[in-house]
């Protein structure tokens, strides 16, 4: 196989999912406890009946927007110390938190050393230094000196990869978010594009290098595999030489309208 449209699919053995209707409480009991993770501890919650078991993940309505995310686990930094081609399609379903705000990863594009639309190509300079630290970083710049781009640090400290956050599904904080986008919707034209999710999660460039595995500030944690996913290439990348524009490195989740354009470039791996 051609090593630029090579990536590892997630599990085949995905883990119980949410439906977009359930409260907080009920996504944490469907959250992948699978990977190595770190105890996040919150108040606890008042116990609640079990549900039925539900589908796997399919995000096609907008999730009950509740400020108090229940107790759930933050990635390892471990997590993230692989390949940015196998950690994106990883990413798919995981969620972003800052305050009472959390978002649902929901589309995601890999960049990796050698590739000639990775700002590891400059080379260590001050603004890309944390591409080229230990996985589970955060790197934010400025696309166009306008929109905030929050990308996960992937691979072992020197390589110089990352994921590009592209688009989420709102979870909690529905309020807090169209306060800080600016818009009164709950469409997915929300949160469909990676500078709308930086600006919904009120981060700048200062936020580059920080930890997404440490408690408190932005975190990253656990949540349910996707059971279908859909590749395809990378967005805005045309001066990138043409193996790299046309590389399947562009991940996102199957059957959910929280996805940026263009969607016609997307298909099942």
């Amino acid at each position: 196989m051609n090593p630029t449209h090579r990536f590892k699919r997630v599990s085949s053995k995905p883990n119980k999912s949410i439906q977009p209707t359930q409260s907080c409480n009920d996504l944490e009991r469907r959250t992948s406890q699978r990977s190595k993770s770190v105890p996040v501890r919150t108040k606890p919650k008042p116990s609640q009946k079990q549900s039925r078991p539900q589908p796997k993940l399919k995000i096609e309505s907008f999730p009950v927007s509740d400020p108090s995310f229940p107790k759930t686990t933050i990635l390892s930094p471990e997590f993230f110390q692989i390949d940015a081609l196998d950690l994106a399609p990883r990413l798919l379903g995981k969620f972003l938190r800052r305050d009472d705000v959390v978002l649902q990863i929901t589309e995601v594009e890999a960049y990796r050393p050698n590739d000639s639309a990775c700002h590891g190509r400059f080379g260590i300079t001050t603004r890309t230094a944390p591409v080229f630290g230990p996985g589970g970083h955060a790197y934010v710049y400025l696309c166009y000196g306008l929109h905030t781009m929050l990308n996960v640090v992937a691979d072992k400290e020197g390589v110089g990869a990352a994921v590009l956050i592209r688009a989420c599904a709102p979870v909690c904080g529905l309020e807090t978010i169209q306060q800080r986008r600016g818009q009164q919707t709950e469409k997915p034209f929300l949160l469909t594009g990676p500078g709308k999710v930086g600006q919904a999660l009120g981060i700048s460039t200062e936020w580059s290098n920080h930890p997404l595995y440490s408690p408190g500030g932005l975190e990253l944690l656990d949540g349910p595999e996707p059971e279908k996913i859909l590749v395809g290439p990378r967005v805005g990348i045309e001066y990138a030489l043409p193996e790299h524009v046309s590389a399947l490195w562009r991940f996102a989740i199957a059957g959910t309208p929280w996805i940026s354009a263009p969607k016609n470039t997307l298909r099942p791996p």
